[in-house]
């Protein structure tokens, strides 16, 4: 682990000035966002969509691991006993404005005041639709939780009153709250202003439970484009019980494809992991952050799974709120 604000040269994805991917660069000219300005056939998406409401989740024991959706990247994970908030944004919009930016047309599938509680925090990036400062606030003064995030992101969940945040390299490890907390390598970017672009870390988190009987494994890839990291991370973690795997925000596809993946490329990445279940994320939920149509990613993961012999309960999607729930180490 590092100390919070020392960012250590010399590795392959970083160096004094900053952050980088070691496969495939994700740079991005002004030319590239002009042409795709100029290009841009955005899809139009409703104003607002009312999913039905679903039940609040219950507290689950050690034996049982639960996924519960609660939209976009915000997930309440269950695993060996605890409750783990990832990425939570329960904000109107994901965006630093609050009249302006990519805008919520579903609400979060639960309540935050609902959930059985969260024993531990994890944040892995510093874009607005995974870091939302008033979510992060909230959850502090409901909770108080023990915080994991990449290196260089702890100056940002300060400003949320988490002032003890665990920062991690990619590969680096440490336990919290009877789990251990893995933060593993993902192909993306990083910024929150114009001028912070790849000066803190991106990635995803591998959730194993310490003192679970069958022992329990969870991985969540944050934001991430198709590349030889979802091997890897299958090889060093070769039994993982449930894979949350970004499906959305893909379009259009010249200038998305190094930083987030398609629905073809997440059947490929759960292959490359080897995980037993995964679930879809990265979707359907904020109206300006993609061009493609609303409904197209889960459509399209339908097709992608029939397509390339995956079975329909190996890859799914969850309405929003719904929780899925498996036995861990089976």
């Amino acid at each position: 682990m590092t100390a919070p604000g020392r960012i250590p040269p010399c590795a392959d994805h970083h160096d004094a000035r900053g952050f980088r991917n070691p496969h495939d660069p994700t740079i991005r000219t002004l030319r590239d966002v002009w042409r795709w300005r100029r290009e841009a056939v955005p899809a139009p998406w409703p104003d607002r969509i009312e999913d039905p409401p679903q039940p609040p989740p219950a507290r689950l024991g050690p034996g049982r691991i639960a996924a519960t959706f609660i939209g976009h990247a915000s997930f309440l994970l269950q695993i060996g006993g605890r409750c783990v908030l990832v990425d939570p944004v329960w904000s109107k919009r994901a965006s630093p404005l609050p009249f302006a930016g990519p805008k919520r047309v579903r609400a979060p599938g639960q309540r935050l005041a609902d959930l059985p509680g969260c024993d531990l925090l994890l944040v892995s990036h510093n874009h607005y639709d995974h870091m939302d400062l008033p979510t992060l606030r909230a959850v502090r003064q409901r909770w108080a939780p023990p915080a994991a995030t990449g290196l260089g992101n702890a100056r940002h969940l300060a400003k949320a009153g988490i002032h003890a945040a665990r920062e991690l390299d990619w590969w680096q490890h440490v336990e919290l709250a009877g789990l251990r907390i893995t933060y593993v390598p993902a192909q993306h970017f990083s910024a929150r202003t114009p001028w912070d672009r790849n000066r803190s870390l991106w990635g995803g988190f591998v959730i194993e439970a310490i003192d679970a009987p069958l022992g329990a494994c969870v991985y969540f890839a944050g934001d991430s484009g198709w590349c030889p990291f979802f091997a890897e991370i299958g090889r060093r973690f070769p039994r993982i019980d449930l894979a949350l795997l970004p499906i959305g925000a893909y379009a259009p596809r010249f200038f998305m494809r190094t930083q987030h993946m398609d629905p073809d490329e997440a059947v490929m990445a759960h292959r490359a992991l080897g995980a037993r279940r995964s679930i879809g994320m990265h979707f359907g939920t904020f109206a300006g952050l993609t061009d493609e149509p609303i409904a197209e990613p889960v459509e399209w993961l339908a097709r992608a799974r029939a397509e390339q012999g995956l079975a329909e309960e190996a890859f799914v999607t969850l309405p929003f709120g719904a929780t899925l729930e498996l036995p861990a180490g089976a």
